[in-house]
């Protein structure tokens, strides 16, 4: 079974406060021009994304200068629903191994397109960061706008220990109980910062 985990990209799409809006306009039509286009004005942390070290690290690395095999892995899900701030557990130590992409699930995709999305999403601490620099994973995937909030420590923690972060996943309710899953996270081959990206999971049970 193969899961969409990313959100549609249209027009004016949900974006994180303060961003550049979403434009998509169809700039060509069939009856007039003899054929359809669409133009896309878009930044590249609107929707499903993943953010790279350059986003908020003094460095000049884009993101498509990664590996593309950092963007595909086995996958491991957290199940973290309920909780405001997520942080290290013991558990974690035997879940979690090295070059898995970590999934948490919080459950707060639900109020996607709600001011309440941007504005109280759950956070990571940073002993649940170390936990992940320390197990080498490549990403960490998850369903709100960000793993932390001003000054971003979290952001920079992964960052600097090059886990590459994908935010704004949907649909992660059916990987609860898989027993395992792939995910393949593509971002755009694109010298930016970050990038809009697909994200799938394969689930293999």
């Amino acid at each position: 079974m193969i899961i969409d985990l990313s959100h549609i990209i249209q027009d004016g799409m949900p974006v994180y406060p303060g961003d550049s809006e979403t434009v998509l306009v169809q700039s060509k039509q069939i009856r007039k021009d003899y054929y359809n286009n669409h133009q896309l004005s878009v930044n590249m942390h609107a929707g499903t994304h993943i953010d790279g070290p350059m986003h908020l690290l003094d460095i000049q690395e884009c993101l498509s200068e990664f590996p593309i095999e950092t963007f595909i892995g086995e996958g491991c899900l957290l199940d973290v629903t309920g909780e405001s701030i997520i942080d290290y557990k013991e558990e974690y130590e035997q879940l979690i191994k090295p070059n898995q992409i970590v999934i948490v699930h919080t459950g707060h995709s639900q109020f996607y397109g709600e001011s309440k999305y941007f504005e109280d999403y759950p956070v990571l601490t940073p002993q649940f960061a170390e936990l992940l620099v320390r197990k080498r994973v490549k990403m960490v995937g998850l369903d709100t706008p960000s793993p932390d909030k001003y000054p971003f420590e979290v952001h920079k923690t992964l960052f600097q220990n090059r886990i590459l972060i994908i935010e704004n996943l949907t649909r992660l309710e059916p990987l609860k109980s898989a027993k395992s899953f792939e995910v393949t996270a593509l971002p755009l081959p694109i010298q930016a910062d970050s990038s809009i990206a697909r994200v799938i999971a394969r689930i293999m049970d």
